[in-house]
Order: C-alpha cells, then sequence, then structure tokens
C-alpha cells in the first residue's frame, strides 16, 4: 500500500459560490515559493468547487524553479508560464468548471496584511484588479506602520491615544471605514 503524503491545507479565500461575478474568483497565500510543493493543496482545496485542476498559467517572475509540469493527486497539471500576466494573479482551469481567477499572495507578506488582502479579493462583485489591490495594501501597510510609530511617540511623550472626532450627532462617534468600502 503507498503512502499518500500529508497536504498542509491551502491558505485560501474564495468568494461565496453564489456570488456576483468579480475580476477575481479569491485569494491564495502560498507558504512558499515553491509551486511544486504548494500547488498539490491549492488544488486539493479548489476541486470541490471547481472539480479536477488541469492547467494552470502564471508569471515566472515570482517563482524560482518554473515547472511545466506538476503532479497533483494521481494527475498532471500542466504549468504556463506568461510574461505578459499580472505576476501576482494565477488562472486555474479545469474541465468541470472553467476558469479560476486567484490573486497570489507572496509568501512573505505580513499575516495582517494577507488576511486584509485575501478579504477584499473574495468581495463579491469585486473588480478591482490585482495590481490595485496589491497597491492598495501597500499603501495600508504604510498608514498602519505611520500611525503606530504616532501611537508610540504619543505614549513615550506621556500623551494619551488620539480620540476619534465627534460626529455631528450628539454622543456618536465617527470611525473609518474599511479601505474596500471607501470611494
Amino acid at each position: 500500500m503507498t503512502a499518500t503524503p500529508f497536504l498542509i491545507p491551502a491558505r485560501l479565500a474564495l468568494t461565496p459560490a453564489t456570488a456576483l461575478a468579480g475580476l477575481l474568483d479569491g485569494a491564495w497565500w502560498p507558504r512558499s515559493r515553491d509551486l511544486a510543493a504548494e500547488l498539490p493543496p491549492l488544488a486539493e482545496a479548489l476541486e470541490h468547487r471547481f472539480g479536477r485542476i488541469t492547467r494552470i498559467t502564471g508569471n515566472p517572475t515570482c517563482w524560482p524553479l518554473v515547472p511545466h509540469k506538476v503532479a497533483v493527486q494521481g494527475h498532471t497539471v500542466h504549468v504556463g508560464w506568461f510574461t505578459e500576466q499580472d505576476a501576482d494573479k494565477m488562472i486555474l482551469l479545469s474541465y468541470a468548471v472553467g476558469r479560476c481567477d486567484l490573486l497570489v499572495i507572496p509568501p512573505e507578506t505580513e499575516p495582517d496584511a494577507a488576511a486584509r488582502l485575501m478579504s477584499a479579493a473574495a468581495l463579491p462583485g469585486n473588480v478591482r484588479a490585482v495590481g490595485a489591490l496589491m497597491t492598495d495594501e501597500a499603501e495600508i501597510g504604510l498608514r498602519i506602520r505611520n500611525a503606530d510609530r504616532s501611537e508610540d511617540a504619543r505614549q513615550a511623550e506621556g500623551r494619551t491615544a488620539a480620540t476619534p472626532p465627534q460626529h455631528p450627532v450628539v454622543g456618536a462617534r465617527m470611525i473609518e471605514l474599511p479601505w474596500y468600502l471607501r470611494r
């Protein structure tokens, strides 16, 4: 009897199956840049919704090894590499459903940033392109780091945290909308 290798589950966020179609079907946060190791758990996680993944396309700039075939659960997934494709996007194809477009979050991304990106990419009806999501996240990360530095400086000076601005309705406080809800 042949032992099946243990697969660590893929870190994946998908739009709800009944959701409005958007530019992306979700996001994937691989643990490494080794596609041969990362693709089997991803294909397994997608199989229940998209069927057996038979082909993928990606941009080779983010992957140090660029295999043209990867063994996945007893079958072979063919890999096409296209420098014209967005470096942070992977397209997975199956005979059953067709196509699944995923934002690929770099493995070295901080967990909080990855969580924000996964949520944004999995929003129903998302019309933001991969590049826009990645750029927005970089700006948000910068704002968070600057806010943390400001808070540290206030605490070092013995001041308390800034209070949120008062809302025009007496007693209510304004809160900042998440970045993906702002216009």
